[in-house]
């Protein structure tokens, strides 16, 4: 196989990986603990078979499951993340925080390893787990630090959305205004509901 054509593969692996990488997040968000175990667990296994298709590989289901089993161990934790869900007020925000980035991290790194052996030749036939365990830990310690990064950006957006469109609306009341459609009164009620109850009242 020419070093181009591995390259292309290498990438839509790459691209392969990410996406599934992101839905595994989103499942940790799942407030149901046993829903969200099936969900990443779902979103993996569909990992494997497209990365499949990709490097001309036979998918085996029954083998990607155990695969998929014997590196994630005892599920990456997932027995912490859980239990911290039942927490009364925090549990169902916390926990899928935690949930979110060790799935995201796991299916990094689950697809980091078949990737690698791949790229190398290897098929489900030779696929040795216990030997790609090391690399499997190595991986998802990155990938937690990747998921840790991406949701951080997600909020980052998310509050600029939030003052973007915070904006737009209090343009749209001043509009209303100058148009003679808002009394001063009901202008400031306005403006204090989108702002906040805790900006002054305009003079």
């Amino acid at each position: 196989m020419s070093d181009k054509k591995i390259s292309n593969k290498t990438e839509m692996a790459n691209s392969v990986i990410h996406n599934h990488m992101i839905w595994s997040m989103g499942a940790g968000f799942i407030p149901v603990p046993i829903a969200d175990l099936f969900a990443v667990a779902a979103i993996q296994l569909d990992m494997i078979r497209q990365m499949c298709k990709i490097y001309d590989i036979d998918f085996k289901e029954t083998e990607g499951k155990a695969v998929i089993t014997a590196l994630t161990g005892s599920g990456f934790a997932r027995l912490g993340a859980r239990a911290i869900k039942f927490i009364p007020g925090v549990g169902s925000i916390l926990g899928g925080v935690t949930m979110a980035i060790l799935s995201g991290g796991s299916t990094y790194a689950l697809g980091e390893v078949f990737k690698k052996h791949f790229d190398t030749g290897g098929t489900f036939l030779d696929f040795d787990p216990s030997r790609l365990k090391k690399y499997y830990n190595e991986k998802f310690e990155k990938g937690k630090e990747m998921a840790s990064s991406i949701q951080k950006d997600k909020k980052q957006q998310d509050e600029a959305v939030k003052v973007n469109d915070s904006f737009t609306q209090i343009q749209n009341i001043v509009k209303m205004k100058e148009d003679g459609l808002l009394t001063d009164e009901e202008f400031s009620a306005l403006k204090r509901k989108i702002i906040g109850m805790d900006a002054p009242e305009e003079e």
